[in-house]
Parts: C-alpha cells; structure tokens; sequence
C-alpha cells in the first residue's frame, strides 16, 4: 500500500511546494487550518488508514499547529486503547518559526521532527528519510 500524507498549511504555495516534493512517494491530502487537520486524521482513524507522515504548520487560523499536533496525538491514543494495531503518524513541524520555546513546545507535543521555511527539497527529504517515512 502506498504511504498516505496530510499537509497542513494555510498558505497554499507552502503546500503545493511540499506536495510536489510528496507525491512521488504517495497519496498527499491538503488541510487548511488545524480544524480541517484534525477532521481529516480522525477521518483515516475511522476508515482504518491513518496517515503516514503530517506536516504541520505552527501559524494557522482557528486552531494553531501545536494545539493540532496535541489533539492528533490524542485521537491516536483514543484509537490505539480500541485497537493494539493502531499506528501513529510521523508528525513534522513546518514553520516559520525558529525560536526555542516554540520548537521545545513542538517536541513536548511529540512531534517527530522540526523543519524551519523556507524548506530546502534536501532538506525535507534527508528529515523524512532519517524518519523512515520515505525509502533512502
């Protein structure tokens, strides 16, 4: 089975650029805010296909990336005490933000990896490779 990717970012060039670099790799969805996130992962929970890789921006309209992050782990949790198979999804942080509290703030809401924009393709690809989402 292909892997699955949900990006989520409200600025639509930020994700069709990381789609671009996704899509030869496996299906990508694309969320807007963290509402539209959260829907959506509980959504693949329910249909037994949860997403492989998110990548999640912090700056978003109505709910922001670290309150998203903790809500998608919580939906994972609930998921995992009705069925021991349940996987997570490897979750990176893509963000213009760069400071310490916000990327300790991240990898407390267990976030498996931060990347700061502008993304390098190279960048990108070494951070999901190091995360065994993608093939080296």
């Amino acid at each position: 089975m292909m892997p699955k990717f949900l990006i989520v970012d409200d600025e639509p060039t930020n994700s069709l650029l990381l789609k671009k670099y996704l899509e030869k790799y496996g299906e990508c969805d694309l969320a807007e805010n963290g509402q539209e996130a959260i829907d959506a992962v509980r959504h693949s929970f329910d249909v037994c296909d949860p997403y492989d890789l998110i990548c999640l921006d912090i700056m978003m309209p109505i709910i922001d990336g670290n309150d998203t992050l903790k809500e998608i782990r919580m939906i994972e949790e609930e998921s995992a005490q009705s069925d021991l198979s349940t996987k997570v999804s490897k979750i990176v942080m893509v963000t213009a933000l760069s400071d310490i509290k916000t990327v300790f703030e991240s990898y407390n809401n267990l976030c498996d990896g931060y990347l700061t924009k502008p993304i390098t393709k190279n960048k990108f690809i070494e951070t999901l490779t190091k995360l065994e989402v993608i093939p080296s």
